[in-house]
């Protein structure tokens, strides 16, 4: 399987374009809730469409993994303090080294959405 079918076309769309994903799993404890996300990385080119008000592609962005827990209660409402709690942390050279990371926490592309459509309060 190559980089690219694993995952959805629409979410390697995304990272590509610099776009935040993120999928909730389960927390250690009651009363917590847990994501991990993945931040592309800026690259030479960004900047540059972000003034003309257009959005750049990359097929050679990084990327960060993070692992957090928030406290449940205060993710509905307006507390900047969520109880947040990084877990574990990884960064990834290139889209291969991605799915590598993934693998190694046993996840799939596939379980990702767009960040902005999870509770994730990042």
């Amino acid at each position: 399987m190559t980089g690219e079918s694993a995952w959805p076309v629409a979410k390697l769309s995304a990272l590509r374009l610099g776009r935040r994903l993120a999928v909730e799993v389960p927390a250690a404890d009651p009363g917590r809730r847990a994501f991990i996300d993945i931040t592309p990385g800026a690259v030479e080119g960004d900047t540059q469409a972000r003034r003309e008000r257009w959005t750049h592609t990359s097929t050679t962005r990084a990327f960060r993994i993070r692992h957090r827990e928030y406290d449940a209660d205060r993710l509905d409402g307006f507390d900047y303090d969520v109880g947040s709690t990084l877990l574990r942390s990884a960064e990834a050279a290139d889209e291969s080294e991605l799915l590598t990371v993934l693998r190694e926490w046993q996840l799939s592309p596939h379980q990702f959405q767009y960040a902005r459509d999870t509770a994730d309060p990042r």
